[in-house]
């Protein structure tokens, strides 16, 4: 592997990405494969701050090496090196290794005041995604998936990759000679996505990349246009202008309910539009009142008399109460009673 003083800048990162990237305490998801050791060298090819977080999941013979891989680049560039190992069942694994690899990222945001996740996803990957949910059903907002910026609750998801198809990041690494490893599951056809990946998306891809990537930011345009209202936030609590459609609602919902740390599924968006009132995933409370929308952390804590009765007498849901309570909110920046 060559030294990355004598590699060639390449045109691969936004300037408006790279610019924000260069202000900010970036932690780049690191798993020794080669698009987030593309994102690697290209982050240090631009000077941007950052240190790795690696999962070790102890899956495949490789997965101590590719972990000593990440070690060896972290003391060689003068990077932070945090690291997770687990273990787990093979029953539901990609559902379950997600959830572990988020934890154990936000919980290093949050404890060393990282202001950004970076991610490895590209074209392909964006692509992929697509296909499965419109094979699935499903709408615009959900179609398009990942987005390239996307604020979550306690920090920015930034994925600078995601207008660059796989087979350019292949080229850079093959190019400059970098040391890259391949996890041998991706190939495997017993999971959907590798199916619509070697099937559909990377052909696609192959043959119309142009005009995918066209179509990518023409919906991605047509989409904001489909979130017409603009939610207050009060600390985690949100105040969303109901709209007379539900479709818009729902949409509007999901993504402030993404921004908690929650991927709505189709089941749950059907039973927040049928209740109008409900605890998703134990988690966060979404209540409809006569004019807004209310979307809180739902807890459950004592309140003392005169709280609740303020919260009666102010039209609170009760679902939200328990969190206006801990967070000291003042009632009265609510107005439940007006047009936001």
């Amino acid at each position: 592997m060559r030294e990355i003083n004598s590699l060639q800048p390449l045109p691969l990162l936004h300037n408006a990405t790279i610019d924000l990237l260069k202000t900010s305490k970036n932690l780049l998801a690191f798993s020794g494969g080669g698009d987030s050791t593309a994102l690697f060298f290209l982050l240090l090819e631009q000077n941007i701050p950052f240190d790795i977080a690696h999962v070790n999941y102890q899956t495949r013979e490789q997965s101590d090496v590719e972990e000593a891989y990440a070690k060896k680049l972290a003391d060689t560039y003068n990077k932070q090196l945090f690291t997770f190992t687990c273990k787990l069942e093979n029953a539901n694994f990609e559902h379950s290794a997600r959830k572990e690899r988020y934890t154990f990222f936000e919980n290093i945001i949050q404890e060393h005041g990282y202001n950004s996740l970076l991610s490895a996803h590209h074209l392909n990957d964006k692509l992929e995604w697509f296909l499965m949910q419109l094979t699935r059903g499903a709408g615009l907002v959900e179609l398009l998936g990942m987005q390239e910026i996307e604020e979550r609750e306690h920090y920015t998801m930034i994925r600078p990759l995601l207008h660059v198809n796989k087979k350019t990041l292949q080229a850079y690494l093959e190019n400059y000679k970098i040391t890259y490893f391949t996890d041998e599951s991706n190939t495997s056809f017993k999971h959907v996505r590798n199916q619509f990946r070697h099937h559909y998306a990377n052909p696609l891809i192959e043959n119309y990349e142009e005009g995918i990537a066209k179509s990518f930011r023409y919906m991605e345009e047509d989409a904001k246009r489909l979130l017409p209202h603009q939610a207050t936030r009060i600390k985690d609590l949100f105040l969303l202008p109901k709209d007379e459609d539900d479709l818009i609602n729902i949409r509007h919902i999901d993504k402030i309910v993404k921004l908690l740390g929650i991927l709505l599924s189709k089941a749950q968006r059907d039973e927040i539009l049928k209740t109008k009132s409900c605890v998703v995933g134990g988690k966060i409370a979404v209540c409809f009142e006569e004019k807004m929308i209310l979307i809180a952390p739902y807890l459950k804590q004592a309140m003392d008399k005169k709280f609740k009765e303020r919260c009666r007498q102010a039209r609170i849901p009760s679902k939200i109460r328990s969190y206006l309570f801990t967070s000291h909110i003042d009632l009265s920046a609510l107005r439940l009673d007006h047009t936001l």
